[in-house]
């Protein structure tokens, strides 16, 4: 920038112009500022309609400072490009386009055009005003620099805007989630506050709850119509649901391996029992979800609520359950630890599989025979308990939830 170079010992170039220049100019300060502007509405399409009310007071003010300041004011003078009252004109001029959403380089554009105007014009005053021509060098350098430093302030103070913006907007976003599964608003205020987070609503939504320690770029991996919060413990996201192209794989695609709860599919104004359901996920046992499915192994990635409803349903009293447990599985209290649970074990898998000997013995790596012998214990030890549709109903559900 020119003040950076001026403290290093290198003169401005406009140190360099004679003060005639500015003597020579200034009748025609009006007459340049008019030219600029007409180019500009000419030539940049974003500024093509009228410049009225605060958008064109903006701009011609931004026009004639520059021109004040560069002409009239510089010439012979070795002080930096812009004062602090001009660097607020540009700062104004930069943080107008980001609010606006109009691309900086619209701005940008408009002054590359304002300074071919104006070493036009100023370089046919300067010979028609009988100055050396020896000052058309340092002119010209002097106006394409001065445009260079106030062109790196507005892009400055874009680039600010966008991000208080962008933290302005994550910040509404965020409250807007909390609004939501909360449930305690209702839809004119969601919509309020969706209106004002510039978030779009979806007809469903499902809600995923992710550990902290997984939750690096998941605002990202989840897309800009997601919500997405970060809590003490957890974050929890808030996604449109899955239709049409959209499908599930999509979003487990998105959520990209992360230990997840995903809550069922909602209207997006009933988010609240989306995430009730998925913190419900979080709470059950771990070793749960593999007896669910007979695997011994840790699941990874996104668990669906859709997927575990009948285990979640029975854990949803756990004291309750607890009870149950103990008085279903009390024959088993005066085994040995490594005996009772290798009969659970097979108790589970023979209730599931409805006593084909061959499945049980190939889901436990046994021998069917080592089935029967188990099975004949099983017997023993409960007797016509397992002969009892009821009973064997409430055996299954307490092996379901994790109980041994």
């Amino acid at each position: 920038m020119v003040s950076d170079t001026s403290l290093l010992g290198d003169p401005p170039p406009w140190a360099s112009l004679p003060t005639e220049v500015s003597s020579a100019i200034r009748p025609h300060v009006i007459e340049i500022v008019e030219q600029i502007i007409l180019a500009i509405q000419r030539d940049v399409p974003a500024y093509s309609r009228p410049l009225e009310g605060d958008f064109g007071a903006a701009v011609r003010q931004g026009v004639e400072v520059a021109l004040s300041r560069l002409l009239l004011e510089l010439p012979g003078r070795q002080e930096p490009a812009l004062t602090r009252s001009d660097r607020v004109v540009y700062q104004q001029l930069g943080r107008g386009e980001a609010r606006t959403g109009r691309p900086l380089e619209a701005l940008l554009s408009a002054y590359r055009i304002g300074a071919r105007v104006a070493f036009r014009t100023t370089s046919r005053v300067a010979v028609e005003e009988g100055l050396d021509p020896t000052v058309l060098l340092p002119l010209g350098e002097s106006i394409f620099v001065y445009v260079d430093e106030l062109s790196a302030t507005s892009v400055e103070a874009f680039a600010d805007e966008q991000f208080r913006q962008v933290g302005e907007r994550d910040r509404r976003r965020g409250a807007l989630l909390e609004l939501m599964v909360s449930g305690r608003a209702d839809e004119a205020e969601l919509r309020t506050q969706a209106a004002s987070a510039e978030w779009v609503i979806p007809s469903e939504i499902i809600v995923a709850v992710v550990p902290l320690d997984d939750a690096d770029g998941l605002r990202i991996a989840l897309g800009e119509r997601a919500l997405v919060r970060l809590r003490a413990e957890h974050a929890v996201a808030v996604i449109p649901a899955p239709v049409g192209k959209r499908s599930r794989t999509d979003i487990d695609k998105a959520l990209g391996g992360r230990r997840a709860w995903v809550g069922p599919v909602r209207s997006w104004t009933r988010a609240a029992d989306s995430l009730r359901a998925a913190l419900a996920g979080i709470e059950l046992e771990p070793d749960a979800l593999g007896r669910e499915s007979g695997s011994h192994g840790r699941e990874t990635g996104a668990r669906w609520v859709q997927d575990h409803l009948a285990t979640l349903v029975m854990g949803a009293d756990r004291e309750l359950m607890g009870d149950l447990a103990r008085l279903r599985l009390a024959p088993l209290d005066g085994l040995r630890d490594s005996q009772r649970q290798r009969l659970a074990e097979t108790l589970f898998a023979w209730l599931r599989h409805q006593g084909e000997r061959n499945k049980v013995a190939a889901e436990l790596h046994i021998h069917p025979q080592t089935v029967g012998y188990r099975v004949a214990q099983l017997r023993e030890v409960f007797g016509d308990l397992l002969d009892d549709p009821q009973g064997r109903f409430e055996l299954e559900m307490v092996l379901r939830a994790g109980h041994r």
